[in-house]
């Protein structure tokens, strides 16, 4: 058995832990138990190596266990929660540690917590909540308030629970349209480097709107910055309803187009391969620091790096580990993660799906030729291996079922590099001269021109989109009948994911 092996097995107990913890109210006897168990193999099977490392599994299935528990007491028995629904608006000092969530008519802020003010005197507190108050005045990240108002258990509406979804972001309450006074970040601080980074990507959101009108504007800005706040309501519906809302979600797609490009001009203009590699890596990094650090572009950052990082080395078989690592590591950082954000879900479904289905989508789409600029087979066999993976998640959380899916994504998908690059480079050069930026946002206008009466068309047919729930049962069901159809198309390759 192979250290490789053995990482993947441990990560795997972990990640199994999280699971169940997250499903079950596991009692501490049993935990214990395991624990006893493991340390019982561990010591009386050290030279049979198998028996070792099932021991070795089953402490660290126990820690995966506990590392739930722990962190959901911690979030459930918070100082901070003493004070929801307190007879009295309380008055404390925090910090915007996020980007504005600018809306139609409010904002909302995700602010931690420093001092809780109580006659005068500051308590040190802890914990992160949302602050929902008018657009004006502005606020900015690294903004230092004084906030007073009452704060809230997030509510439950039907099936959703509000609290829960808030949960995977480590908020403990809400609090609406407080009174508030601001204080301006200390200069040199880490936060005002981010602000200026921020404030860049402001210049591009600006640039964008004054060259495109909507949608095409806001459909432009959630794909090039992740900014997806001015798409309407009846646009998030057209995108769903035509299985392209993947397009408007920064994900591993968006990084790994940008990282190809990034490594085919610099190699172009003469740098080598190694140092292509770190300036992409570094460039990316950036790009994620820009569009605000959302779960899911860090993922997709992740998930871009072990690509280039395979590419490097010349593993295929390496991302398949890496992707279980990187998502054990992931959980032990957050394990809310694995129950309360559908986006890590998608994205590491996603991943999977296309590290088992990519080869077996490009022999079934042979009949494409190879294009080294367009790269349309490479493009849809790895959208296709996407979706299959994440299909039943996507009915069980949303309620529909996309028919026109497969066409869409044939008709559009393959121009998303054009529109990233063409978007880029009229908003880049908006920023400095918006005449100029005005007329190079043609090519970009033109191909959203495309996309929009594309999803206009496929909208309106009375097939679009099939509306049904499934339970989690039909869920599992899936993913076991999924999971056997790879290993019998894969069957030659006699699991290399577990052989490396």
């Amino acid at each position: 058995m192979t250290p490789s092996k053995i990482v993947l097995y441990l990560c795997l107990s972990f990640i199994g832990g999280i699971f169940i913890s997250s499903l079950l109210v596991v009692p501490k006897l049993i935990i214990g138990e395991l624990f006893v168990l493991g340390v019982f193999y561990s010591l009386f099977f050290l030279k049979q190596r198998p028996i070792l490392v099932f021991g070795i599994c089953l402490i660290i299935l126990a820690f995966g266990i506990l590392r739930y528990q722990i962190t959901l007491n911690n979030f459930e028995n918070a100082e901070l929660r003493n004070f929801i629904d307190f007879s009295k608006p309380i008055k404390i000092l925090a910090e915007v540690i996020k980007e504005p969530d600018v809306r139609e008519n409010n904002i909302n802020l995700t602010v931690r917590i420093e001092e809780l003010l109580i006659n005068k005197i500051g308590i040190p507190m802890e914990g992160k909540i949302l602050v929902t108050t008018s657009r004006y005045p502005e606020y900015q990240y690294g903004d230092r308030l004084k906030i007073i108002g009452s704060l809230k258990d997030p509510p439950i509406f039907g099936d959703f629970s509000y609290k829960d979804y808030l949960r995977k972001d480590g908020i403990l309450a809400i609090m609406f349209y407080p009174e508030i006074s601001q204080k301006p970040a200390e200069s040199g601080s880490p936060s005002a480097f981010y602000g200026r980074i921020l404030s860049f990507k402001n210049k591009l959101r600006e640039a964008v709107n004054q060259s495109l009108s909507p949608p095409q504007s806001s459909i432009l800005a959630a794909v090039i910055l992740g900014d997806k706040r001015n798409i309407s309501e009846e646009w998030k519906d057209k995108l769903n309803r035509t299985g392209l809302r993947h397009l408007t979600a920064v994900s591993g797609m968006h990084i790994v187009i940008l990282t190809s490009i990034l490594m085919s001009f610099l190699i172009a203009i003469g740098f080598w391969r190694g140092q292509a590699f770190y300036l992409t890596v570094g460039f990316i990094f950036l790009y994620i620091l820009m569009i605000g650090f959302q779960p899911s572009a860090v993922r997709a950052a992740i998930m871009a790096g072990l690509f280039l990082s395979a590419q490097k080395v010349g593993r295929v078989s390496y991302s398949q580990r890496a992707v279980i690592f990187a998502g054990a590591l992931m959980l032990a950082q957050n394990p809310f993660l694995l129950k309360n954000d559908v986006g890590f879900q998608l994205s590491f479904l996603a991943v999977m799906g296309i590290i088992y289905l990519f080869s077996i989508f490009q022999r079934w789409l042979k009949f494409i030729p190879q294009d080294k600029y367009l790269n349309l087979k490479n493009i849809l066999s790895m959208t296709f291996s996407a979706q299959v993976f994440t299909l039943p998640i996507l009915i069980y959380n949303f309620g529909y079922l996309s028919l026109v899916s497969p066409l869409t994504n044939i008709l559009i998908v393959p121009l998303l590099p054009f529109i990233m690059v063409s978007g880029f480079i009229f908003s880049l050069v908006g920023i400095f001269w918006q005449f100029l930026g005005w007329l190079l946002s043609f090519p970009a206008w033109l191909l959203l021109t495309y996309l929009t009466k594309i999803i206009d068309w496929f909208y309106c047919l009375p097939f679009a989109s099939l509306e049904f729930k499934i339970s989690w049962q039909w869920v599992l069901i899936f993913y076991l009948i999924l999971g056997y159809f790879v290993w019998r198309l894969k069957e030659k390759e006699r699991w290399k994911f577990l052989d490396f």
